[in-house]
């Protein structure tokens, strides 16, 4: 696996060694693409949001193979990916909050879980089923312990030489999160949900251009300095350079965007099939005013799909 882990020839010329390194990222990125669902599930509980769980995947990666030119061989992938994403998490988390560390209070003497399988089946149901934002609740190292033992089926002992935790650590924290997961997850069950308000004005004729495939109002829309993300594929930065993002769109049948909400921000949802009754994936639009100033597309980070549905709201129309 030395290919992608040495740097490319100083002396090469630059055309070649930008495309080594491009190559060498490649080897890498499929390198570990199975780990990738795995690793947006637990960002996305770990930070309480579908998109910002994805950044941070997506900082993790970019930060890993960065790592890779101070080993000698490849590390162990699993431990070392997840204890990176771990610690971006928790980064993203303190930033987000207005205070930077959250203490563990931790008790040796609790049941050993290992063995409490009815526990563990309602834990994991709670867990994998609950809104993201909910984990946000518990502090980091109580939402870390329930999102790897729960939601990933890590061992305790995976999850204490993951987190650096001794064992009772490990179990004080797992059984303290399930405890307050149950308690506010019950609570919620017991309020009325409100139905999603209607969409933004500027999303709506956003949306509604889109779907009939008008882009020359899609493009008047779109601000001078507007960006695109497509999601791990590329970058642009400009109208007359994101006007051609389109034509992919146009060049395809049986999709539709649905305003809906994420997380509590507003997003197209794309379904991609003429009867297709969930989306495949969404689309988040930022807007100054009328103007489109950003598009962020999760076309091709196919695993997203697989989360988002679980917190995604239908609009409601005027």
């Amino acid at each position: 696996m030395t290919s992608f882990i040495s740097e490319p020839d100083s002396e090469g010329k630059l055309r070649a060694a930008t495309l080594s390194r491009s190559q060498h990222r490649q080897e890498f990125l499929d390198l570990i693409a199975h780990l990738r669902p795995d690793l947006h599930r637990y960002c996305t509980r770990m930070t309480g949001t579908v998109a910002d769980g994805e950044d941070v995947v997506q900082d993790t990666l970019a930060r890993a193979y960065y790592e890779l030119s101070e080993y000698s061989e490849l590390p162990p992938l699993r431990p070392w990916l997840f204890r990176i994403a771990h610690n971006r998490a928790i980064d993203v988390y303190r930033r987000s909050l207005h205070r930077e560390t959250e203490q563990l209070d931790v008790h040796s003497e609790l049941p050993d879980l290992e063995g409490v399988h009815p526990e563990q089946i309602v834990a994991t149901s709670q867990a994998v089923r609950g809104a993201f934002s909910v984990f946000l609740v518990l502090p980091p190292l109580q939402r870390a312990c329930v999102i790897l033992v729960d939601v990933l089926e890590f061992t305790l002992h995976e999850t204490q030489s993951q987190l650096g935790l001794t064992l009772s650590a490990t179990k004080a924290a797992l059984h303290r999160g399930r405890v307050a997961l149950k308690k506010l997850q019950s609570g919620l069950s017991d309020t009325s949900v409100e139905a999603a308000p209607p969409p933004s004005p500027a999303l709506m004729q956003y949306v509604s251009l889109f779907n009939s495939h008008d882009w020359d109002g899609v493009r008047n829309m779109l601000s001078e300095d507007v960006r695109l993300d497509l999601v791990s594929r590329r970058q642009a930065a400009g109208s007359a350079n994101v006007a051609n993002y389109f034509t992919n769109y146009d060049r395809t049948l049986g999709w539709r965007l649905v305003p809906g909400y994420l997380d509590g921000h507003e997003v197209a949802a794309v379904f991609t099939g003429a009867n297709a009754d969930r989306p495949t994936y969404f689309v988040t639009i930022e807007f100054s005013g009328e103007r489109v100033v950003l598009i962020r597309d999760y076309r091709h980070v196919e695993y997203v799909s697989q989360e988002f549905d679980l917190a995604l709201t239908i609009a409601r129309l005027p």
